[in-house]
C-alpha cells in the first residue's frame, strides 16, 4: 500500500504565477509604450527635432492595477514645448501661434490596440 500526504497549501506557488502574469502584461505595455514614442515622435511637428526627440513613457504599477504615460521632456524656460505645439502660444508682440493636434491622432491607434489586446485577453478566458 502506497499513501502520500500533504500539508500546506500552493499559496507560494500562487503567489508566483501571479507575478509572472503580472510582468506578462507589463512586457506588453512597454511594447506600447515604445510604440507610442515612436508614433509620437515622427507626428511632432519639427524644427530643430529636439520636441520629437524627447517623448518619453513610464509604466507604473500599483495594487490592483498598470498604467502607461506619455511625456515630453523638452522644456524651455519652464514651458513644455510639446503642449504649447499642441494647443498654441502667444508671442511676444501680442500674436497668437495656433496649436496643431498631433498628439491625438497620433496616440489614438496605439490606444486603440491596447484595448483590442486587453478585450481578446479577458474575451478568451
Amino acid at each position: 500500500m502506497i499513501s502520500f500526504r500533504q500539508k500546506g497549501d500552493f499559496h507560494k506557488l500562487t503567489r508566483y504565477l501571479e507575478r509572472v502574469e503580472e510582468v506578462a502584461r507589463i512586457g506588453d505595455l512597454d511594447k506600447y509604450g515604445r510604440q507610442g514614442v515612436a508614433a509620437l515622435a515622427s507626428a511632432t511637428p519639427r524644427d530643430t527635432g529636439k520636441t520629437a526627440n524627447s517623448w518619453n513613457y513610464e509604466i507604473k504599477q500599483e495594487k490592483g492595477s498598470v498604467s502607461i504615460s506619455f511625456y515630453n521632456t523638452n522644456i524651455q524656460n519652464g514651458v513644455p514645448i510639446a503642449i504649447i505645439l499642441q494647443y498654441g502660444h502667444g508671442t511676444r508682440n501680442g500674436g497668437w501661434v495656433q496649436g496643431r493636434d498631433y498628439i491625438n491622432p497620433a496616440i489614438q491607434p496605439i490606444f486603440d490596440e491596447i484595448v483590442k489586446s486587453a478585450w481578446k485577453e479577458v474575451t478568451s478566458l
